[in-house]
């Protein structure tokens, strides 16, 4: 009995491995090769988008960009935002080379993205993204995931600008503390601000965030933009946010819509338009995210004008508190 159990395992662990090997000697679709790294000078962060084509592998008939193009200068905040399924999120796989454009290329400090050492690229463009991946390690470990070597100076210190460190230093072990598997002993703010400490180890050029804040509740929401908005200055940044009442204050707010970018600007510029981020504004007004497939129906007008719980009868305006953002009265 003991014997065939054993067996059916070992049986189990034999074709479990074939799939293993055949991950293992697979050939890779896309390239790592590039050999740009440090030694060719310091990174600004410029980061261009020439004319981009691309759809994914595994659904060639839908394209995803359609000659998409739009510039980021250095210490830009810049915000995609758009309907849901417009291509942001891809942008971002795309500045990441984790595809390669059908036509086109992504530029940084004017060289393709493909042609960066994959590890370098990695170290100068960091990601915080709406869910982060945890693994089960110390915060320590953790934080340094990914990197040869990194001081405990840095990752305390990337922690106490992640706002961070106070919530560590209580827990038992401190920096030694297991996170558990997927993070399972920490909230979602915590587990958050730790994907922010890793991110800031890295002293990235590039700081991509992709809904950081969206899935939080208020308390922590509040937490982690703070630890973002102290972290912004002197880095190239690109956030995308479905909440348009986060992307206000940024530099430039680049409208992507069906693979193509329909409008830029600041945003009093491109409220003041007919146009898609008007739509996303008003709809978000009315409790509601815009798709694709909706873009081009009107929105219900307003008919009576509601004054919101705490708005200053003279200020006109909703606070928000993350970049110090605000959305104009007139328009609600």
């Amino acid at each position: 009995m003991e014997l065939g159990e054993v067996w059916n395992g070992l049986m189990q662990a034999v074709g479990a491995s074939r799939k293993v090997f055949e991950l293992i000697d697979r050939e890779p679709r896309i390239s790592n090769n590039g050999n740009v790294d440090g030694r060719h000078g310091k990174l600004q962060g410029r980061i261009e988008f020439r004319n981009v084509k691309f759809n994914y592998p595994t659904r060639p008939d839908i394209p995803i960009m359609q000659d998409l193009s739009f510039t980021v200068n250095p210490g830009e905040v810049v915000a995609l935002v758009g309907p849901s399924g417009g291509g942001k999120s891809s942008c971002i796989a795309m500045l990441e080379h984790f595809y390669e454009p059908n036509y086109g290329d992504i530029l940084l400090d004017g060289i393709s993205v493909r042609d960066y050492n994959h590890k370098y690229l990695h170290t100068k463009i960091a990601l915080v993204g709406q869910e982060p991946v945890l693994y089960a390690r110390s915060v320590r470990e953790n934080i340094a995931y990914g990197l040869d070597y990194v001081s405990e100076d840095a990752i305390m210190r990337s922690a106490q600008h992640a706002n961070a460190h106070n919530f560590i230093m209580e827990t038992t072990d401190k920096y030694e503390t297991d996170v558990g598997e997927k993070g399972s002993q920490m909230s979602g703010g915590q587990k958050q601000r730790i994907a922010i400490a890793r991110a800031l180890v890295r002293d990235p050029v590039v700081l991509l965030l992709d809904e950081a804040t969206s899935a939080l509740d208020s308390e922590s929401e509040h937490s982690v933009q703070e630890a973002i908005q102290k972290n912004l200055n002197g880095r190239t940044v690109i956030l995308i946010a479905h909440r348009l009442s986060t992307v206000e204050n940024a530099d430039k707010i680049v409208v992507i819509s069906g693979g193509r970018v329909v409008q830029q600007g600041v945003h009093q510029e491109l409220i003041s338009q007919e146009g898609i981020y008007k739509q996303l504004v008003q709809r978000q007004m009315l409790g509601g995210d815009l798709t694709e497939d909706e873009i081009k129906k009107p929105v219900p007008p307003k008919t009576t004008r509601r004054r919101i719980r705490g708005m200053s009868p003279t200020s006109g305006s909703v606070s928000q508190s993350f970049l110090g953002t605000s959305v104009t009265g007139s328009y609600l």
